[in-house]
């Protein structure tokens, strides 16, 4: 996922949900500064296992932008 931030230094939050709402994977919790990032999920849940082939979800917070998206993970 690749994401241009403009302005100033912003918190950002990205996380990874389950079908059941049960978050998978905090992958950004902190500021960013302007410019463009990139993020990569590979699949794995917080504690590092891997987790199953299927849908999750993804929420992009940055200051007053919310993103929520679907994601199809394939191995």
């Amino acid at each position: 996922m690749w994401r241009k931030f403009e302005g100033s230094c912003q918190p950002v939050r990205l996380e990874i949900y389950d079908l059941l709402g049960q978050t998978v994977r905090t992958l950004v919790a902190g500021s960013l500064v302007p410019g463009g990032h990139q993020v990569t999920w590979g699949g794995r849940d917080q504690q590092g296992h891997e987790v199953a082939v299927g849908v999750y979800c993804y929420r992009l917070q940055a200051g007053d932008f919310v993103q929520t998206r679907r994601l199809l993970l394939l191995r």
